[in-house]
């Protein structure tokens, strides 16, 4: 019977740690890598596991890897500090490791919870992020933005739901956005994307579209409205910030290579696409 090894990273999160943590003591471990924080997290992180080490931040994968490098189990839960493991999810993943896994990693639905209700609509829902593998299979890579999860192997989906608390208000919402925005931009220009006026002007609105009404944005009301334009916006903001790398970077292309599997692999409408979500 396989056993779970639970990793967060951390940098300042005190304000959530304690209920993440609180989330996953059903785990057989839990591991939180910590990159100097300034506030009391790691002394919060302490009241749900010894196994807290405090070292220099290297990015988000390096520091990914390394966590679940240094658990105890092969089996990990990679959660972030602004996540929660629901009852429905816990006793899911118990159950699951109560016997032998059939597949080396699972997708588990996100649900979001901004401007007062948890989100099932847009194209943030349902957000399935791979956060649980067999590390003997699996690691975290990737560049700038999105940081996935590479499987060799199968992969499985779970039905109980990861909430997830993004967002404290739309001030910060604009934040990560204008952040995550000049990442994408960024890879883009560095693959040999290029964009245009028709991508600048129509993209933003389709997506407007697919977010309000395709993806049912309208039933969440003012909610719904407000982050159906925000989504729509992300991708404005993406292309308008690849146009302006054309004009002022010097161009650069990698060489493209084919992928293995991610968890994040989906087209370039997808959640992932215009939701920053971390």
């Amino acid at each position: 019977m396989p056993k779970l090894s639970v990793t967060v990273i951390t940098k300042n999160e005190a304000a959530g740690i304690d209920d993440a943590l609180a989330s996953v003591a059903f785990a057989d471990e839990i591991v939180v890598v910590d990159a100097f924080s300034t506030d009391e997290t790691v002394r919060i992180a302490k009241r749900h596991t010894d196994r807290v080490i405090v070292r220099d931040w290297p990015g988000y994968i390096d520091q990914k890897n390394y966590a679940a490098s240094i658990a105890r189990y092969d089996w990990i839960l990679s959660l972030d500090a602004d996540e929660r493991v629901t009852q429905e999810l816990a006793g899911e993943i118990r159950s699951l490791m109560s016997g032998a896994p059939r597949e080396m990693a699972y997708r588990i639905p996100r649900v979001t919870f901004h401007l007062g209700r948890w989100i099932r609509t847009t194209d943030w829902y349902p957000d399935y992020q791979l956060r649980l593998y067999d590390r003997r299979a699996a690691q975290w890579t990737g560049r700038y933005v999105h940081e996935a999860v590479t499987v060799r192997g199968e992969i499985g989906r779970l039905r109980g739901e990861l909430q997830h608390y993004a967002y404290r208000d739309i001030s910060d919402h604009l934040e990560t956005i204008d952040r995550y925005t000049t990442y994408a931009a960024r890879q883009m220009h560095e693959v040999g994307r290029k964009t245009s006026v028709l991508q600048i002007a129509g993209h933003p609105p389709l997506a407007f579209l697919r977010n309000y009404l395709a993806h049912g944005g309208i039933r969440d009301g003012v909610p719904g409205l407000i982050i159906s334009v925000l989504n729509s916006y992300y991708v404005f903001l993406k292309f308008a910030k690849l146009w302006e790398l054309q004009r002022t970077a010097p161009h650069s292309r990698a060489t493209r290579s084919q992928q293995p599997v991610t968890s994040n692999q989906q087209p370039a409408t997808s959640p992932r696409d215009v939701l920053p979500s971390r």
